[in-house]
């Protein structure tokens, strides 16, 4: 039970016992002056629609909030490399909890980070700055071989299944994508009804599980991944290859979070965990991986299909680039996840120690398709840690189009990092398959707290470039940003990661120091 049921029969029994205790010594009925209105502040906290904690634990549930309210703003300067105990800094968990609520977000007294700590970084302003007019910039995903082109918003919600959040969790999401004309990532564990009832701009994530689109064997069904494609919210395709939580390792589903419900939606059976193969079964080379993509593009009726991956091997990597060129079958997008990404359960290694972190994979993956002649028909996403205007706008001076984030919008919803994400035990009903649970988040309530979290970050992305001096996002480069390497020695991260020159690993010119065995080594016939 519950500790919303336990305080739902107390609330009952409690003045009962009372009024029959006040029958033998009358002097008892003083208690009701304590316990009806903790009865009713309770009544009032399961009634009110703001708050899933206060839903959830009525009346306890205020200690929270009063520790809250006391606790000190800021501890100490840390740097964003540092995570002050939890997977998001306590200034970034402030941050998106207030745009979420529509509060103020502005900061007195200054910076709290140590401007003069090394891996400091920020962006120049410009004494001519512009006004930020377009608060709602959209980016053009589908090459030439793309029928159905797709307008995305530079900031949009990264891979979470349905499974590993809730329904109303997912409802809330993309009901919030709907609000704020922004896309939506089903995550590997299929389209499900609720991410499609709300109408929110929808990506639709195709795993080495293949929920969604599966036969009764586990393998690719191409009948189902038609139907499913060609449903209107379904904007673009994005194929798992690998992820920043556990790169190299198949994505995890504890049974205790397997409904009957998600068993039918994924095609699995009851009783167990929901694990992925740690690769596909419907290719095994890199061409083999473009003529799926041609296969799946025509399929959903042309809409745009990219992948998604960790950086691992550089060498396989290029090897995709070379299967390109070979096949002149290009995808429309990549998705650079990076090593630090991830907000579900994974091994602790993996989390840990496996999977190059985003800034570096970015700025691999750009180079090489700058190098290799193909950056002009490919978008890039980043994803990996992104809570701020500034963390898009660093991703997007790297090489990135767009910007997904997991982390930012759970915290949106309502997250505090409990931790407990595998184990169904989810205090905010975000996480956890628990219908009793589940229903203290409410979905109204939630969507607008998404839907003012991306619009006041992408607002504020907005008036970074135009500080900068710049009219567009396109006009970012590496060299707007700015980093402290040590003591008074700061360069630019165009200094840092100087950029390859256009076809350079074509032809062989100009390359930069390690590139031309990671290069001979790549070969599109295999990994």
């Amino acid at each position: 039970m519950t500790v919303r049921q336990y305080f739902s029969i107390l609330a009952i029994a409690l003045p009962a016992l009372i009024l029959a205790g006040a029958l033998v010594w009358p002097s008892m009925l003083w208690l009701l002056c304590i316990v009806v209105p903790i009865i009713l502040v309770g009544i009032r906290d399961m009634l009110q629609t703001r708050h899933s904690i206060l839903r959830l634990y009525p009346v306890i549930g205020h200690f929270r909030y009063m520790l809250e309210s006391v606790r000190p703003e800021i501890q100490q300067y840390f740097v964003e490399s540092e995570i002050d105990g939890a997977p998001v800094p306590r200034e970034f968990r402030s941050l998106i909890y207030q745009r979420a609520k529509g509060d103020r977000d502005s900061r007195p007294f200054g910076t709290i980070f140590d401007v003069n700590r090394a891996g400091y970084e920020w962006v120049n302003h410009s004494l001519t700055p512009k006004h930020a007019t377009d608060l709602h910039p959209r980016i053009k995903f589908g090459n030439s071989a793309c029928i159905q082109p797709y307008l995305a918003s530079p900031l949009n919600i990264s891979a979470m299944s349905y499974g590993s959040l809730s329904k109303n969790a997912i409802r809330a999401l993309n009901r919030g994508a709907k609000i704020g004309n922004f896309a939506h990532n089903t995550g590997e564990g299929s389209l499900s009804p609720y991410h499609t009832e709300a109408g929110g701009d929808i990506i639709w994530q195709i795993g080495t599980g293949y929920f969604g689109c599966r036969t009764p064997q586990g393998e690719f069904d191409p009948s189902l991944f038609k139907e499913n494609s060609h449903k209107d919210p379904v904007k673009m395709i994005e194929l798992k290859l690998s992820q920043g939580a556990k790169p190299g390792h198949g994505g995890i589903l504890p049974a205790a979070k397997l409904t009957p419900e998600i068993a039918a939606i994924r095609n699995v059976p009851m009783g167990s965990d929901v694990i992925s193969p740690a690769a596909h079964t419907a290719f095994s080379t890199p061409v083999g991986l473009l003529e799926f993509i041609a296969t799946l593009r025509e399929l959903s009726g042309g809409k745009p299909v990219g992948f998604k991956l960790c950086i691992g091997r550089r060498d396989e990597f290029l090897a995709i680039c070379k299967a390109m060129l070979d096949t002149g079958i290009k995808p429309d997008f990549i998705t650079v996840d990076g090593g630090e990404g991830g907000t579900g359960a994974a091994p602790i290694e993996m989390t840990n120690s496996v999977g190059t972190p985003i800034r570096d994979a970015l700025i691999f993956v750009n180079r090489a398709l700058i190098g290799t002649g193909l950056r002009d028909d490919i978008r890039i996403i980043a994803a990996g840690k992104m809570f701020s205007a500034f963390h898009i706008l660093r991703a997007l001076a790297l090489g990135a189009d767009t910007v997904n984030a997991a982390r930012a919008f759970m915290l949106a919803l309502g997250c505090i990092q409990s931790r407990s994400c595998n184990t169904d035990h989810c205090p905010t009903g975000i996480a956890t398959q628990n219908e009793s649970r589940n229903k203290g988040l409410v979905v109204t309530d939630k969507a607008q707290r998404v839907a003012h979290y991306h619009a006041e970050t992408v607002a504020n992305l907005a008036e970074l470039v135009a500080a900068a001096g710049l009219d567009s996002l396109e006009a970012l480069g590496p060299e707007h940003i700015n980093r402290r390497v040590q003591g008074t020695d700061v360069r630019t991260y165009a200094q840092l990661y100087p950029l390859i020159a256009p076809n350079s690993l074509l032809d062989g010119s100009a390359l930069p120091d390690h590139w031309e065995n990671d290069w001979k080594l790549a070969n599109a016939a295999t990994w």
